[in-house]
């Protein structure tokens, strides 16, 4: 699935599209916005590079980061469920993850989780990618590509 292909599907289901961001760093929102048309569905995007900030804007749980970490599934999860309210979407996805150089919160270089907010659920994808920190980044924006395909055909 590419951007391109992502942004026909959105637009003929006619669903809206956001995005919350740590380690891609915006890499998502700027893939899909490189394709015209992207306004018809793609409502905005969040960066929180910062652990305060996915507390201060996104509302994630010190306690909950405390407990689990930033990289993890649960605060995956949090940021993709938040992040849909605030953004007012249909879909929201939600990348944490460790691109390296080195281990982070004793979590291994390339572990990822994606999270993925739909109607009245989240759902949290956890992988673990090889390759440079681009790499990793560009990876896991292509796989976030197939994981709202999947999500949008499904539910939709």
């Amino acid at each position: 699935m590419t951007s391109q292909e992502l942004n026909k599907l959105f637009r003929e289901k006619g669903r809206t599209l956001g995005s919350v961001e740590s380690f891609t760093g915006g890499g998502f929102a700027k893939a899909i916005t490189e394709v015209s048309g992207a306004s018809h569905f793609f409502k905005g995007a969040l960066v929180t590079y910062a652990t305060e900030e996915k507390n201060r804007l996104l509302g994630v749980s010190y306690k909950d980061i405390d407990e689990f970490g930033v990289v993890s599934k649960e605060i995956a999860g949090q940021m993709a469920s938040n992040g849909k309210k605030l953004l007012n979407v249909d879909y929201c996805i939600s990348f944490t993850g460790n691109a390296g150089p080195s281990a982070m919160e004793g979590k291994p270089v390339g572990e990822i989780h994606i999270g993925i907010a739909f109607l009245d659920k989240a759902q949290v994808f956890s992988f673990n990618l090889e390759g440079s920190r681009e790499e990793i980044q560009g990876k896991a924006i292509n796989i976030a590509f197939d994981l709202l395909n999947n999500a949008i055909l499904e539910n939709n």
